[in-house]
C-alpha cells in the first residue's frame, strides 16, 4: 500500500534550515540536561526521592479538595493524579516537601482527618530515598550512552563508520528534543519518560535503518550519479513507507494519550512526540549529516550540495 507515489521533494537541500531547527531544539535539550543533573527540572521521586501513595475511597473525591486539603497541611507542591479505574487518588510528594519519618503514615493521617466519613484502603505505598534518587538518575544516563554506543557500532558494521555517525546524531537529536519538550512544558521527569525515551530512539533507529538501506543500494546501482541526487531520491523512494508506518504508531499513541488516563498521560504524550521528531529526524537528519561526512572526505563534491530532483 502507498500514500504517496512518485514525490520528487528535495530534502537535502532543505538541511541548512533543518539543522538551525534542530540546533535550537538541541541546545534547549542540553539545558533541560543539565537542569536535570541539577535537580533543577521538575523532577520524578524516582529520580529526587520522595513518597507516593495510591488510596481507594469509598465514595468519589474532588481533585480541588483533596488539593486544598493538601495545601491546608503545607503539601501544596504535592502532584495529585487521579484514576479512573473506581475512587483511586494517586499522590505524589517529593523529599523536599515533607519531614524526615513515616511520610505515607503523614498522608493517611491528613487524609482521614480531612474526609472523616469517606474510608479509603492504601492500595500501594512507595519511598524513595534521595541515594536511590541519584542512582536511578545515574543508571539513566549511563543507559542511554551506552545505547548511542551501541548504535554506532551496529551501524557502522552494517553500513558504514559515517552512516554510523548519522544514525547517532539522529538519535540523540530525538533524545534531545524529547527532553526539550518536556523541559519547556515543565512536565515530570521519571522513569516512565526514559522509558518513551528508549522507546523513541529504538524506532527512530529502525526507520532510519530503512532508509540508509535504500540508500547503500541506490549507491551500489549508480556509481556515477552525484551522491546527494541518489540520497534524495533513496529518501523519496522510502517516503511512503515511512508515512504509512508512522502515521500507523502516531495513532496508537495518540489513542493512549487520548484515553490511557492520568497515569500513563505524560508517557503517551512522550510517544506522540516521538513518533513525530523520530520521523523528522530520519529523513531531514540522519540522511543529510551521512552527505556532510561523505562532503567533508572527498567522495561527494562540494557543488553536489544543493541539487534538483528530476
Amino acid at each position: 500500500m502507498q500514500l504517496i507515489n512518485k514525490t520528487a521533494i528535495d530534502f537535502i537541500g532543505k538541511r541548512n534550515i533543518t539543522f538551525i531547527i534542530s540546533g535550537i531544539i538541541a541546545i534547549v535539550g542540553m539545558i533541560g540536561i543539565v537542569q536535570i543533573t541539577r535537580n533543577a527540572a521538575n523532577m520524578g521521586i524516582d529520580f529526587s526521592g520522595g513518597t507516593s501513595v495510591q488510596l481507594n475511597f469509598a465514595q468519589p473525591v474532588s481533585l480541588e479538595k483533596a488539593r486544598e486539603l493538601l495545601a491546608r497541611n503545607n503539601l501544596s507542591e504535592a502532584n495529585l493524579q487521579e484514576i479512573q479505574d473506581g475512587n483511586k487518588l494517586l499522590i505524589k510528594i517529593g523529599k523536599a516537601s515533607l519531614m524526615a519519618g513515616n511520610n505515607a503514615n503523614t498522608i493517611n493521617e491528613v487524609f482521614k482527618n480531612g474526609f472523616p466519613g469517606n474510608d479509603f484502603v492504601v492500595e500501594s505505598s512507595t519511598e524513595i530515598g534521595p541515594s536511590i534518587g541519584d542512582k536511578l538518575k545515574k543508571d539513566t544516563m549511563i543507559a542511554v550512552g551506552v545505547s548511542m554506543l551501541g548504535i554506532i557500532m551496529y551501524i557502522a558494521w552494517r553500513f558504514d563508520f559515517k552512516f554510523g555517525c548519522g544514525a547517532v546524531v539522529s538519535t540523540l537529536h530525538d533524545v534531545l528534543a524529547m527532553i526539550a519538550l518536556f523541559y519547556v512544558m515543565d512536565k515530570e521527569i521519571n522513569l516512565l519518560f526514559i522509558t518513551a525515551v528508549l522507546t523513541i530512539a529504538g524506532y527512530s533507529l529502525t526507520d532510519t535503518v530503512v532508509v540508509f538501506d535504500r540508500i547503500r543500494e541506490n549507491l551500489n546501482r549508480n556509481l556515477s550519479e552525484p551522491m546527494a541526487v541518489v540520497f534524495n531520491r533513496s529518501i523519496n523512494e522510502v517516503l511512503s513507507r515511512t508515512v504509512i508506518t508512522s502515521l500507523t504508531t502516531f495513532m496508537a499513541a495518540l489513542s493512549l494519550f487520548l484515553f490511557g488516563g492520568e497515569v500513563i498521560h505524560d508517557f503517551a504524550l512522550a510517544l506522540v512526540a516521538g513518533v513525530v521528531i523520530a520521523t523528522y529526524s530520519s529523513v531531514f537528519i540522519a540522511s543529510p549529516i551521512v552527505l556532510e561526512l561523505e562532503r567533508r572526505s572527498g567522495r561527494a563534491k562540494p557543488q553536489e550540495a544543493a541539487p534538483s530532483m528530476p
